[in-house]
């Protein structure tokens, strides 16, 4: 991918990677002391918080197309702020579900240092609870 030139274009890289579940260069967008607060789930930390938060949950999905609804930035890859509200929708158990998410990122030194995610807890638990029958 093309490197990113502001914090909004580093941001829709990011993502887009998420998406094709490309989560080693993900990792390597992140800071050390990097901070992912799945507000509805818990916080974990540095580069391996994207790996362990994440495989699990990716393995379920038989599809995975995040859309970024709107999204907006201020300051500089070197200390910026990104705020974006997405469609996060997934394939799970043979159907496909949207999670409406609104997502929160820091930037310092050209890397993310803070991603903090807010969405309904019930919502995706329905998503990941296989159908009755």
């Amino acid at each position: 991918m093309a490197s990113s030139h502001t914090p909004d274009s580093l941001i829709r890289e990011f993502i887009a990677l998420l998406v094709s579940r490309d989560l080693d260069a993900a990792a390597a967008m992140v800071t050390e002391d990097f901070e992912y607060d799945n507000v509805p789930m818990g916080k974990s930390f540095g580069p391996q918080a994207i790996q362990d938060t994440l495989n699990g949950f990716f393995s379920m999905c038989t599809g995975i197309d995040w859309e970024i609804l709107r999204q907006t930035s201020s300051g500089t890859l070197e200390s910026g702020t990104v705020l974006n509200e997405r469609d996060d929708r997934v394939e799970i158990h043979g159907r496909w579900a949207t999670l409406p998410v609104a997502g929160v990122f820091e930037i310092r030194n050209g890397k993310i240092s803070l991603w903090r995610d807010y969405y309904d807890k019930q919502t995706i638990i329905d998503v990941m609870t296989p159908p009755a029958g």
